[in-house]
């Protein structure tokens, strides 16, 4: 069955784009058919991760706009038969996507993959309003620092209220991905620990990316960090997110993190 992803934050720079691009390799690492589309319309940096910008010849606007088909839009990944790109537009705004046309393209899309993982921009804005609505799932995106966190909160209240699924009674299945994660810098209180911001937030833990030049270098040579450095930290533990997801029982991995801090982190989810 279908499933519609969107990785949305309510703070910018958080590393929701690298992220969508890590986590939808990922997943088409384990043979599924994934489609990584991008909602951040006006500014467009998906495809650059992904190093289909020479590529790009429609966008999501045409296609929402009914001026290009989606297999015209959909740029195949090099490296992984699985894996395509819907890119933005980078020359109209936000305004150009229409309800009625991004619930057609996410229909379409639903039809040809096994995971559709949406981009979105950040805060609660149109676009990011859009790119959450046709949701099935949720991955919030946060840095352990207070502002991300407090912005996190109010994105996970949009996603209960604004989404379809809250709309028709259901449950909004919500999963954390903390990124730029440094135990050292946590222990001498410069961010928060990870403790911390669950229980803020209180969403189950998907993922703890640590802070890692390995992320930088694979944005600048166009490739997700799960392709280009797969035994990187942030890249085992992005692969270990998508199994999450999936369904598999994955040890959490907390970079650095002291031991015990595992059990009790551990008690208070089951509780």
């Amino acid at each position: 069955m279908s499933q519609v992803l969107v990785v949305t934050s309510g703070k910018g720079g958080v590393g929701k784009t690298t992220s969508t691009a890590a986590i939808g390799a990922a997943l088409a690492m384990s043979g599924q058919r994934v489609a990584v589309v991008d909602f951040d319309v006006g500014l467009r940096n998906l495809d650059l991760v992904m190093g289909a910008e020479r590529r790009v010849v429609y966008d999501l606007i045409n296609v929402v706009q009914g001026e290009a088909k989606l297999q015209q839009a959909l740029i195949r990944d090099k490296r992984l038969d699985t894996l395509y790109v819907l890119p933005a537009s980078q020359t109209r705004d936000k305004d150009a996507l229409t309800a009625e046309g991004v619930a057609r393209v996410m229909e379409e899309l639903r039809g040809h993959f096994d995971w559709v993982v949406c981009d979105s921009p950040a805060g609660i804005e149109r676009g990011a309003m859009l790119a959450m609505r046709h949701a099935d799932v949720a991955i919030v995106v946060t840095n352990p620092e207070v502002s991300s966190v407090r912005d996190s909160d109010r994105i996970i209240g949009m996603l209960d209220s604004k989404t379809l699924k809250a709309e028709r009674g259901e449950y909004m299945e919500k999963h954390l991905l903390l990124t730029r994660y440094d135990a050292a810098r946590a222990e001498r209180g410069q961010m928060l620990k990870v403790e911390d911001v669950l229980e803020i937030l209180s969403i189950p833990l998907l993922g703890i990316i640590p802070e890692s030049e390995a992320v930088l270098n694979a944005s600048n040579v166009g490739c997700p960090v799960t392709l280009v450095d797969a035994d990187s930290a942030p890249a085992r533990a992005y692969i270990d997110a998508a199994r999450r997801l999936e369904g598999e029982n994955i040890p959490m991995v907390v970079p650095a993190e002291r031991r015990g801090f595992m059990s009790k982190l551990f008690g208070r989810r089951a509780a």
